[in-house]
């Protein structure tokens, strides 16, 4: 388990607790982090919490428990290296219906948005971070156990010492609880290809 007093705040939201076993988010209305593609505005204010690290091969994992309930509602798992430059995945929330399981990787500015739509009664999801040098691979788990891949990507910006960790948002007029909990940082378990 990471010691998450290790980590430090990017724009820290108004209401946190952190404890030896995991951290809460009260989100702040109005936060979100976009640059620029097909909505053309660019939203950089959503609180971060992160660790420092210039080793080139590991894989980070966190159990997300959220309560959202607003459009655009989001927590997830983020790689912020500046405000052009970054990498986000989280469940979006959209109705009662659906949500989005997605990722967002921003290179240099502009940035993207890959995601499927999932049940909107899931409030739970694990994440694991893979890094092998400027390559990152994005995967998911409902149990912690079976994780799926998300994503594969590659930051511009990101092959040397980076900051990852975690992040809540809410885009809108809401605010919602989130939950961190079993934060593991481990041996690279994204294998090379051969």
């Amino acid at each position: 388990m990471l010691n998450l007093s290790d980590f430090q705040w990017i724009r820290p939201p108004k209401k946190y607790h952190i404890t030896k076993d995991g951290v809460e988010i009260i989100t702040d209305p109005h936060t979100d982090l976009w640059q620029r593609t097909y909505y053309g505005f660019r939203n950089d204010n959503a609180p971060v919490l992160q660790i420092s690290s210039k080793e080139q091969y590991f894989s980070f994992t966190v159990k997300t428990q959220f309560d959202s309930k607003r459009r655009f509602d989001q927590c997830g798992i983020a790689v912020y290296l500046d405000s052009e430059n970054w990498l986000k995945a989280s469940v979006e929330y959209e109705n009662e219906t659906i949500q989005r399981l997605g990722s967002v990787v921003t290179n240099h500015g502009y940035s993207d948005w890959a995601s499927t739509d999932i049940n909107a009664k899931i409030k739970t999801v694990w994440y694991r971070l893979s890094r092998r040098g400027a390559d990152y691979c994005i995967e998911y788990s409902y149990d912690g156990i079976q994780f799926k891949q998300m994503r594969i990507c590659h930051l511009r910006e990101g092959g040397e010492e980076i900051r990852f960790g975690i992040y809540a948002c809410s885009p809108e007029q809401s605010s919602f609880q989130a939950k961190f909990t079993e934060t593991e940082l481990t041996d690279c378990k994204w294998l090379a290809h051969k």
